[in-house]
């Protein structure tokens, strides 16, 4: 049985920073990238950053800058640095993990609320 399990959200102003953490575990098999998508209400989720298993990195443009993925894989876990928050941020944020079939393994999601 495989489980990601997310946390670190939370209620934050403007201009706060929050991290967000999320542990594989179970047959996953190889993991190749490792990352971060969101889902603001009435929109459709997005990617917000990834990383590989070799370390490279890719962002959206809105959190370029601001926001900063890393991963260790020795634990199989991602985390995702968001600093300067803004209000635009708040959405539910989904930690993501594929393998190296290309297999698709999606978190529960986490509650990332930043007021203004």
């Amino acid at each position: 049985q495989v489980q990601l399990v997310e946390s670190g959200g939370g209620l934050v102003q403007a201009g706060g920073s929050l991290r967000l953490s999320c542990v594989a575990s179970g047959s996953i098999g190889r993991i190749n990238a490792m990352g971060w998508y969101r889902q603001a209400p009435g929109k459709q989720r997005e990617l917000v950053a990834d990383i590989t298993s070799g370390g490279t990195t890719n962002y959206a443009d809105s959190v370029k800058g601001r926001f900063t993925i890393s991963r260790d894989n020795a634990k199989n876990t991602v985390y995702l640095q968001m600093n300067s928050l803004k209000p635009e941020d708040t959405a539910v944020y989904y930690c993501h993990v594929r393998n190296i079939w290309r297999y698709d393994y999606w978190g529960q999601g986490t509650q990332v609320t930043v007021s203004s």
